[in-house]
């Protein structure tokens, strides 16, 4: 696969759609965690019986069905764009005869950059086209935000315990706990979730030549033909972007948060120094 990438493309070849890839993941990172802390709070506090696992799977799944309203748009540009290969070998008759399912049907045309290729999708098939395999990419990254952030939280507990009973002198930089912890986290929420992108990625792609009539179709029509094989088809790249991607997100986070605590007792510290010290003076005056 890289071979033929590189002599198809070269290095332009691996960062085609990194611009809506790039939008996407910044407008649902910012959502995701935005949501995170607070609705995991919340959770505990109305409904303990799903305090622990339960609330930080349901905390990262409603964080990034939020995000989705921006990030699928993103998503079906960037797969778009990242399928097409070269102009050349896009507009080929070898191309069209592979991506060509319906006999009349046609495929989209080339995209030169993100605006461009919303702008065409919007044109030809409108929001239906921008949000195509909306409902499929919910079903895969629900499921993988709730699996990350749960075993994210799991291996802290599992660590802080370990730490405690076999080190309990040793410290680690809550930083880079986050980017190892998170790293592992992404990396087996991403292998479990593969099926699940493979769907959503084929019902993307397949543009205006209808080969699949919706998830259930899909997963069907790939089982039928290619197996579990299929259904895991690229597993590995997407695991080697995703364990980078959740290491340095939730080493960010951590980060954040530590500083965003910091300010916080920071503040605290004044309010009750000023407190002390106003008290002795309201007293005198009191005296006085």
């Amino acid at each position: 696969m890289v071979r033929t990438v590189w002599i198809a493309d070269g290095l332009r070849g691996f960062y085609r759609g990194i611009a809506p890839g790039i939008t996407g993941s910044l407008a649902t990172g910012a959502t995701y965690f935005g949501f995170i802390e607070s609705t995991k709070k919340w959770i505990e506090e109305s409904h303990p019986n799903l305090g622990g696992h339960w609330a930080h799977f349901i905390a990262g799944a409603i964080g990034d069905t939020l995000g989705s309203f921006v990030y699928v748009p993103c998503e079906v540009m960037k797969q778009r764009m990242q399928v097409q290969g070269s102009r050349t070998s896009w507009n080929s008759t070898i191309m069209k005869d592979k991506m060509q399912i319906k006999s009349g049907a046609q495929m989209y045309g080339y995209y030169q950059g993100m605006f461009q290729a919303g702008c065409s999708i919007w044109k030809e098939q409108g929001l239906k086209g921008l949000y195509a395999g909306y409902w499929s990419t919910l079903a895969r990254d629900v499921p993988f935000a709730g699996l990350m952030v749960m075993f994210y939280e799991t291996l802290k507990d599992v660590t802080e315990k370990g730490r405690k009973k076999w080190a309990p002198n040793f410290h680690v930089d809550s930083s880079i706990e986050g980017l190892v912890l998170g790293g592992l986290a992404g990396g087996f929420s991403a292998y479990l979730t593969t099926p699940l992108d493979v769907i959503k990625t084929r019902l993307q792609v397949q543009g205006s030549s209808t080969s699949y009539n919706g998830m259930l179709d899909a997963m069907s029509k790939i089982w039928k033909t290619e197996g579990a094989k299929g259904m895991f088809r690229g597993s590995i790249p997407r695991i080697s972007w995703h364990i980078p991607a959740s290491a340095l997100t939730f080493m960010a986070v951590e980060f954040l948060r530590d500083h965003f605590n910091e300010k916080l007792d920071n503040d605290n510290v004044q309010k009750v120094a000023s407190l002390s010290i106003e008290k002795p003076k309201s007293s005198f005056g009191e005296v006085a």
